[in-house]
């Protein structure tokens, strides 16, 4: 195609959900019922763990982490898929839409790597018990969430860059219920080899990587915990890692497949479950994973309380 017949438009039209009024009521209730109890439950851990000074220790501070990205996450979108759903006029500019890709797919691509760290953390637990106070120091926790939340936003950088050059020829209605990588691309009319290439390179450093490094952490771990004679060992050992791996479970298994499936059998409509499930069902799910499976947690949750109550009723 010529370069005079290029054309970048000035902001999209979101299709959402459904274009149902009543059904996007519905949904409106729904979603925003999601996203004032992600807030609650990760703005809680964030609090609880703050104020215990038990919970001072590595795997409460990556997920303290995990939380607040979460917070940011579903917040980065969620918000005006809300408002769409009142509106009549569903769109986003150029210049909004591409800060929302930015910062959803730096956010996303960080708690990936941030799983990686916590599985590692989960191993040198397990494996290597009496050293784990001096392996996973305050200075390594800082480093492997710093490189983390760094790369995720450099990964985000790039990958927004590239998709955001892509000239669309007039063509400017998402069907998609945010900014979203594929559902732009879709749009182009030009050659999008480019793109594919850095999609793919992107979900190997931000995926496939930690995918590997956690599936590598979990190897070792189970090999650990088969060695350990007692049953009441085992149990305790697994029941350390089980609430990570259900949340990693839920993760990945989503981001694969989304990013990792043929675009012969790529479905836009299935994109938006499989980003809604993972954008906003799994942060909600996260606090009640960590929770309800986590003895220290509801101890710390207590004690939080108690406190509270007691300060409160000697004012």
């Amino acid at each position: 195609m010529r370069k005079d017949n290029l054309t970048w438009v000035s902001e999209f039209v979101l299709m959402g959900l459904s274009s149902d009024r009543q059904i996007q009521a519905r949904l409106f209730v729904l979603f925003g019922v999601a996203y004032l109890l992600t807030l609650l439950g990760n703005g809680l851990i964030v609090l609880v763990i703050g104020l215990d000074r038990q919970l001072h220790l590595p795997m409460y501070f990556f997920l303290c982490n995990l939380a607040v990205l979460d917070i940011c996450y579903i917040s980065s979108w969620v918000p005006q898929m809300l408002a769409h759903f009142l509106l009549e006029k569903k769109t986003i500019s150029f210049t909004r839409c591409a800060t929302q890709l930015l910062f959803s797919l730096a956010l996303a691509g960080t708690e990936f790597l941030l799983l990686a760290a916590m599985a590692y953390d989960r191993y040198v637990a397990v494996c290597d018990p009496l050293h784990y106070v001096v392996v996973m120091g305050p200075r390594r926790c800082a480093a492997l969430a710093l490189v983390s939340w760094l790369v995720g936003l450099a990964n985000s950088a790039v990958e927004t860059a590239v998709t955001m050059r892509l000239p669309t020829c007039g063509h400017h209605v998402l069907n998609h219920v945010s900014c979203e990588t594929l559902a732009l691309v879709r749009l182009a009319c030009v050659d999008i080899t480019l793109n594919q290439a850095v999609i793919m390179a992107s979900s190997v450093v931000v995926l496939l990587l930690p995918c590997f490094l956690v599936s590598l952490s979990y190897t070792h771990i189970v090999v650990a915990i088969l060695r350990i004679h007692s049953t009441s060992g085992r149990l305790k050992a697994f029941g350390t890692c089980a609430s990570h791996l259900t949340v990693v479970s839920m993760s990945y298994g989503m981001a694969l497949v989304t990013y990792m499936q043929p675009s012969s059998t790529a479905s836009a409509e299935k994109d938006k479950v499989v980003v809604l499930f993972f954008a906003v069902v799994t942060p909600m799910l996260n606090p009640l994973i960590y929770s309800l499976r986590n003895k220290e947690m509801k101890a710390a949750l207590s004690r939080v309380l108690m406190r509270g109550l007691s300060q409160h009723f000697n004012m």
